[in-house]
């Protein structure tokens, strides 16, 4: 295990539970610190900064530079700029996103984008609906930060960016690229600051997101119990991960499968 040099932690879930860390997570993540070994931190969530998740992991006692947070965010606007480079954008989403692409240089519009990309957006409403889906049929690129559906909250599964994503493929017979996980492009962008596939590994709690990134992307994974996807669902898969865990404070007695 000490040959990992570029460790992918999923956050919900696998780091933390809502608002609340972790235990193993915790003392993981700082044994990797005490050797050297910054981790990475890459979710699907791309409502806020990588300036904000710093702000909620230090909360949780863990220290984390922004560059090392990968949100589905940074990387549809990362994606978009090797893509689509100097683009005019309509943006469908919220702080995370209008900052990630502000960041890379992109001119935001409402009217007559050449891209449409849509994130999670809590304050959607018809008129932005209607408006993307008019600049789609006008031939504009469509992009999607993630396709998770729905999320779970206290109170049930809401509906996710998935959801209205589908939603505009349906209504423009448009299909979206989508950026965040189960699709590899977070770990591709990780892997352009330097680093071999066999230096990096995925470590996540959801199987159909978490694993199957890495598993797409060519790298090993370690799934860990407790969270999205059962253990026994997971070893039913046809693709199992390298590493089976039932918690991070089993990463060192771990043995490929």
């Amino acid at each position: 295990m000490d040959r990992y040099k570029a460790i992918c932690l999923d956050l919900d879930g696998t780091v933390y539970r809502g608002g609340k860390v972790i235990p193993e997570a915790l003392n993981f993540i700082h044994e990797l610190q005490n050797r050297g070994i910054e981790p990475f931190y890459i979710t699907n969530n791309s409502s806020a900064t990588t300036e904000q998740f710093q702000i909620k992991l230090l909360q949780l006692g863990i220290e984390a530079r922004t560059d090392s947070i990968i949100t589905s965010a940074v990387a549809a606007a990362k994606y978009c700029k090797e893509h689509f480079n100097g683009a005019s954008v309509m943006m469908i989403g919220e702080e995370g996103l209008q900052a990630a692409l502000m960041a890379e240089g992109f001119k935001l519009t409402t009217e007559s984008p050449d891209v449409v990309i849509v994130g999670i957006d809590r304050g959607i409403t018809y008129e932005k609906l209607a408006n993307a889906s008019l600049a789609l049929r006008a031939s504009a690129e469509f992009i999607a930060t993630n396709g998770d559906k729905a999320f779970p909250t206290e109170k049930g599964l809401i509906p996710g960016n998935g959801s209205f994503v589908k939603l505009l493929e349906t209504t423009t017979d448009k299909t979206a690229t989508y950026v965040g996980k189960p699709e590899p492009h977070m770990l591709h962008f990780i892997q352009q600051k330097g680093f071999r596939k066999e230096e990096m590994i995925m470590i996540g709690d959801n199987y159909d997101t978490d694993i199957q990134a890495g598993i797409r992307f060519g790298i090993d994974t370690a799934y860990v119990e407790g969270g999205v996807t059962s253990a026994d669902v997971v070893k039913e898969k046809a693709y199992q991960p390298t590493y089976l865990l039932r918690n991070l404070s089993e990463w060192n007695r771990s043995e490929p499968q």
